[in-house]
C-alpha cells in the first residue's frame, strides 16, 4: 500500500509545488489537502494519512498548534513540517509538539523524496542543528537551575543493554544502516529495538530520544 500523504498549506503554489514532487514517487499518494491547520486536523480524521506535511505559517490555528491537536488526537500520524526558514527555534518547537521532523521548501526534490522515505521507515536521522539546539536547551536549563541533576529523572531501567546501546547510537544522529553496522545487527532488528523503545519510554520520535538520552548522560555532551 502507498504512503497516504495529506498535504497542509495556505498558499496554493507551495501545495501544487509539494503535491508534484510526492506525486513522482510510486510508493506515496497524496490524499487530500488543506489550507489551514483546522482544516489539517478535520482531514486528518477522515482521511487518516500515513504522513502530514505541514506547513508551519498559517492563518488560524498555525502549524506548531496543528501538530499538537493532530497528534493529540491521531499519535500514529507521521507529521513533516515544511517551510522556507531554517530558523533552529521554530523547527524544534514544532518537533517537541510531535512532529517528526522537517523539510525545507528550497531543497532539490531528490532530497525530499529521499527523506520522506526515510520518514516513512522511521528512519530519518537527526539533523545536527536540531541536535545542537537540545544541547542548548539543556545547557540553558541548568545555567538557570543549578540545582537540577540528573537523579530528578526516572530512571531507564524499562530499556535492555542492547536498547540503550541502540538509543546512544540514535542520539548520536546514526541513521538504522549506521546502528546496525555499528552493533553488528541486521536493519530490521535495530528497526524493531527501536519501536519497543519508543513505546517503553512513552515517546514519538528520534528526537525526543535523542532529548532523553542526553538529559540522562547517555551520551556525552561535548
Amino acid at each position: 500500500m502507498p504512503v497516504k500523504v495529506l498535504l497542509a498549506d495556505d498558499h496554493k503554489h507551495a501545495r501544487e509545488g509539494i503535491r508534484t514532487i510526492v506525486s513522482s514517487m510510486a510508493d506515496f499518494e497524496v490524499v487530500g489537502e488543506a489550507s489551514s491547520g483546522e482544516e489539517a486536523l478535520e482531514l486528518a480524521g477522515t482521511l487518516r494519512p500515513d504522513l502530514i506535511l505541514m506547513d508551519i505559517h498559517m492563518p488560524g490555528m498555525g502549524g506548531f498548534e496543528a501538530v499538537k491537536a493532530v497528534k493529540g488526537a491521531y499519535p500514529e500520524a507521521k507529521i513533516v513540517m515544511v517551510t522556507v526558514s531554517d530558523e533552529v527555534s521554530h523547527l524544534f518547537e514544532a518537533i517537541r509538539k510531535g512532529a517528526q521532523g522537517y523539510l525545507l521548501k528550497n531543497l532539490n526534490p531528490s532530497a525530499w523524496r529521499e527523506y520522506l522515505r526515510a520518514v516513512a521507515l522511521d528512519e530519518a536521522p537527526l539533523n545536527p542543528e536540531v541536535a545542537m539546539a537540545i544541547l542548548s536547551e539543556l545547557s540553558v536549563r541548568k545555567t538557570n537551575d543549578p540545582a537540577a541533576t540528573r537523579k530528578d529523572l526516572p530512571e531507564i531501567e524499562p530499556l535492555t543493554p542492547r536498547e540503550r546501546d541502540i538509543l546512544q547510537e540514535v542520539a548520536r544522529g546514526q541513521t538504522n544502516r549506521e546502528v546496525a553496522s555499528a552493533l553488528g545487527l541486521s536493519e530490521h532488528t535495530v528497526k524493531n529495538h527501536l519501536k519497543n523503545i519508543l513505546q517503553k519510554l512513552h515517546l514519538d520520535n528520534r528526537v525526543q530520544l535523542t532529548r532523553y538520552a542526553y538529559e540522562r548522560g547517555m551520551v556525552e555532551t561535548e
